[in-house]
C-alpha cells in the first residue's frame, strides 16, 4: 500500500486524522493533494481535453461569423475533430475525451443540416449538459454521487467510499452538488439565448463559457477532496489478501512435508 492508503488510528471518519501532527501530518496532507490533482487531471483530459472541447466549437463560430456558411463550419468542426482523434490514435494516447468530441461534434452537424439552423449545431452539447447536471443532482439525492463513480476507479477505491470512508462519500456529495448546480447555471443562460439570440452571438457565448464553469467545478471537487480522508486501495487490498492466502497456503504445505504423520 501507499502512504495515503496504509491504516491510520482515527477519531473522526468525517475529516483528517488526529494522530499526526507536524511534518509528517504536512507530507500527508500535500500527497493527498498531489495524488487528486492527478486523478482530475486523468478523468477529466487536463489542458489537452480542454483544448479538445473548445477547439470544433470555436471553429464553427469562427468560420460562421465570417462567411454565414452552415456546411462549411459544420464540415470544419468535424474534420479537426477526426484530427485529434487520429493525433492521440498516432501517439497511442487516451482516446475517450476525443472521441466524446467527436461524437458530440457528429450530432451537431447532424442536427444542423437537418433543421438548417446553424444553431442547431450546438443544442446536442446542451441537452447533453443539461441532463448532466441533473444526473448529478440526482445521484447524489439517491446516495450514490455522480462525481464518485466517477473518481472511484481512478483513485483504485471503487464504491468502498459507499460503506468504508463515510468522510470520503460526503465530499464526493458535495462535489457532486457543485458540478450540478454549475451546469444548471450554465444552461439557465444558454437555453434562453437559443431561443432569442442570433447565431454568431449565441455561439461566442457558448464557446466563451466552456471552460470557466469547468475549471469551477474541479477546482472545488480537488477542494472537497483535498480535505477528505485518503481513498481506501481496494485493489491493494485484494492484492494483500490474496498474499497472505498463498503464504498460509504454503506454511501449510510445508508443516505437512516436515510432519507427514501428522
Amino acid at each position: 500500500m501507499t502512504s495515503l492508503d496504509k491504516p491510520t488510528p482515527t477519531t473522526d471518519q468525517d475529516g483528517p486524522t488526529t494522530d499526526q501532527d507536524g511534518p509528517v501530518a504536512d507530507q500527508d496532507a500535500r500527497a493527498a493533494k498531489e495524488v487528486t490533482e492527478a486523478a482530475l487531471f486523468e478523468a477529466f483530459g487536463g489542458l489537452r481535453g480542454m483544448v479538445e472541447t473548445v477547439l470544433p466549437g470555436l471553429l464553427f463560430v469562427t468560420i460562421f461569423t465570417i462567411n454565414k456558411n452552415l456546411h462549411i463550419s459544420a464540415i470544419a468542426a468535424l474534420a479537426v475533430s477526426l484530427v485529434l482523434v487520429a493525433v492521440r490514435l498516432i501517439r497511442r494516447d487516451t482516446v475517450k475525451h476525443a472521441f466524446s468530441g467527436v461524437f458530440g461534434v457528429a450530432f451537431g452537424v447532424v442536427f444542423a443540416m437537418m433543421t438548417g439552423n446553424a444553431k442547431d449545431f450546438y443544442l446536442p452539447g446542451m441537452l447533453y449538459t443539461l441532463g448532466l447536471a441533473l444526473a448529478y443532482i440526482i445521484t447524489t439525492i439517491a446516495g450514490v454521487p455522480l462525481i464518485g463513480l466517477i473518481l472511484g476507479p481512478v483513485f483504485k477505491e471503487n464504491l468502498s467510499w459507499r460503506t468504508r470512508n463515510p468522510g470520503r462519500k460526503k465530499a464526493y456529495a458535495k462535489a457532486s452538488w457543485a458540478w450540478g448546480l454549475i451546469l444548471l447555471g450554465k444552461c439557465a443562460i444558454l437555453f434562453p439565448m437559443y431561443w432569442w439570440a442570433d447565431t454568431t452571438k449565441f455561439g461566442w457565448v457558448l464557446v466563451a463559457l466552456k471552460i470557466p464553469p469547468f475549471l469551477l467545478a474541479v477546482y472545488l471537487t480537488w477542494m472537497f477532496l483535498a480535505k477528505a480522508p485518503p481513498p481506501i486501495d481496494v485493489f491493494a487490498e485484494m492484492e494483500a489478501e490474496e498474499r497472505a492466502e498463498k503464504e498460509r497456503k504454503a506454511a501449510a504445505a510445508a508443516a505437512r512435508q516436515s510432519n507427514p504423520e501428522a
